[in-house]
């Protein structure tokens, strides 16, 4: 095994060993999208009849992916919280002095947040399947969802984490996440469908991040994918990831070159 992989495995083995220790967060990150599926799967479930919605599938049908990705964008924005909590206790200062890569320390960051995800994803697809929602896409489908799901927290953990070591503080980095993510939220089509929404939000979601993960992972589910549709979103999605990835790590050298 590689310097790099087996630093970055450790790195992620010492996290996910953190998240089972203090597994509040991650049952808060379980009870919200349940929550999500129930609320709002009851508060809209109307809509559907709506002329021009979607394609006919139940709401919670249409939710669930909007949901699941969510859920990802929220887990990867606190991977800058994460950071500066290591940061507080000295813990990253002495990996930076360290023989350990800078790039471990990132995908370790990354492949924990990208492992908890998966198995959220996975319960939620599960407590939506027992709502009564029904995904013709199948496996597969749900495959491509994760897959979404896993980009997204790579693109937005990286940059929150950059945002960490550019800020260093808590206050200011929560501030900035809850100004970004919301707003791009419902300027996707995660909870309505586009066609329904204003012009100007039909033009911003066609830029949107988020936009694109839930309409590959809404596609893949549904009766007749359009792959073509899929591809390109995803491969848009893995290049943001990349970008972003190199952003956390000019972020990291620039902070040890400060130390």
């Amino acid at each position: 095994m590689s310097t790099i992989a087996s630093q970055s495995w450790f790195m992620t083995a010492r996290l996910l060993r953190g998240t089972v220790r203090e597994p509040l967060f991650l049952i808060i990150g379980l009870v919200q999208p349940a929550i999500w599926l129930l609320i709002f799967g009851q508060l809209f479930y109307r809509v559907t009849d709506l002329q021009g919605f979607g394609d006919g599938r139940p709401y919670l049908d249409y939710l669930t992916p909007g949901v699941v990705v969510m859920m990802a964008l929220t887990r990867g924005a606190w991977s800058g919280g994460n950071v500066l909590e290591e940061l507080d206790h000295g813990v990253l200062d002495r990996f930076l002095v360290s023989p350990v890569s800078r790039a471990a320390l990132i995908a370790g960051h990354l492949c924990q947040q990208a492992i908890t995800i998966m198995a959220q994803a996975v319960l939620v697809l599960g407590l939506a399947l027992a709502m009564g929602a029904r995904f013709a896409g199948g496996p597969v489908g749900a495959l491509v969802l994760l897959l979404a799901a896993i980009l997204m927290v790579l693109a937005v953990g990286s940059l929150s984490m950059s945002f960490a070591l550019v800020i260093r503080r808590s206050q200011s980095l929560t501030a900035v996440i809850q100004f970004v993510l919301l707003p791009l939220v419902f300027l996707s089509s995660a909870f309505m469908d586009q066609s329904l929404a204003a012009g100007w939000i039909r033009t911003i979601a066609r830029f949107n991040p988020i936009d694109w993960a839930v309409l590959a992972g809404r596609s893949a589910l549904a009766e007749h994918p359009d792959w073509q549709l899929i591809g390109t979103r995803l491969l848009w999605l893995a290049v943001l990831a990349a970008l972003c990835a190199l952003v956390a790590v000019r972020s990291f050298r620039s902070y040890q070159r400060s130390l």
